[in-house]
């Protein structure tokens, strides 16, 4: 047999520690294991990255990466409420496909500790051009909310934040079983929440209501066609 091919070594390792999350969890994420799975040895996991820890802020990088890719998919349409919803259930898919990298993405510890490295520029969320290119989705429908006049005139980027937050406030909180009393927690406790938010940035409770029906009927199209 040959030597393995080597120029795909990063992908390979970080596609599999991205695998080891989903299947074992944390306490998965070794070197040798890692290594293991991806068919190399040791020697290539601390020659590409240094060690664990820089392996893992290019795991979260993927995470991020692969979220843009999913937020790319739900389309424009002349509806920015309901585009921010789709993107909302899009990312609660996302966080529920693989909750361990969710949680490494985000520096959670409902299942595990990740803590950031000290160096400013390698800590794992908010800071990585990946985070950001998944981000400007957000942000740019904001600036489409702002522009049709349904929110109170302010930077998008300060209604991103805080849709950011409650967004991942739910996630954060249904992956930990918190809403285990609900039947249907996104229904119950998503939508509604959501329709709240924007009536607080101004806009009409009805209209914020079949903006979020609408953004939920655009989601499920997008993952019938999936």
């Amino acid at each position: 047999m040959g030597r393995p091919r080597l120029d795909d070594a990063p992908e390979r390792l970080v596609r599999a520690a991205v695998g080891l999350l989903a299947e074992q969890g944390p306490s998965a994420i070794k070197a040798r294991t890692v290594a293991s799975a991806s068919g190399l040895s040791t020697m290539v996991v601390y020659g590409h990255f240094g060690g664990i820890p820089e392996l893992m802020r290019a795991v979260a990088d993927h995470g991020f990466r692969e979220l843009g890719a999913a937020f790319a998919q739900v389309p424009v349409t002349d509806d920015p409420i309901a585009d921010l919803f789709a993107m909302a259930l899009t990312c609660r898919r996302v966080a529920h496909e693989n909750p361990h990298l969710y949680d490494l993405m985000f520096g959670l510890s409902t299942r595990a500790t990740y803590r950031p490295l000290s160096d400013a520029d390698l800590r794992l969320s908010g800071h990585s051009p990946a985070f950001r290119d998944a981000h400007v989705h957000i942000t740019a429908a904001c600036q489409r909310l702002v522009d049709s006049g349904r929110a109170e005139r302010q930077e998008p980027e300060v209604i991103a934040a805080q849709l950011w937050s409650l967004v991942h406030g739910y996630i954060t909180l249904e992956l930990a079983e918190h809403f285990g009393e609900f039947e249907d927690p996104v229904a119950q406790v998503m939508l509604p929440m959501g329709v709240n938010f924007s009536v607080g940035l101004g806009d009409e409770r009805e209209r914020a209501e079949a903006s979020h029906e609408a953004g939920a009927r655009l989601y499920d199209s997008i993952v019938q066609g999936r």
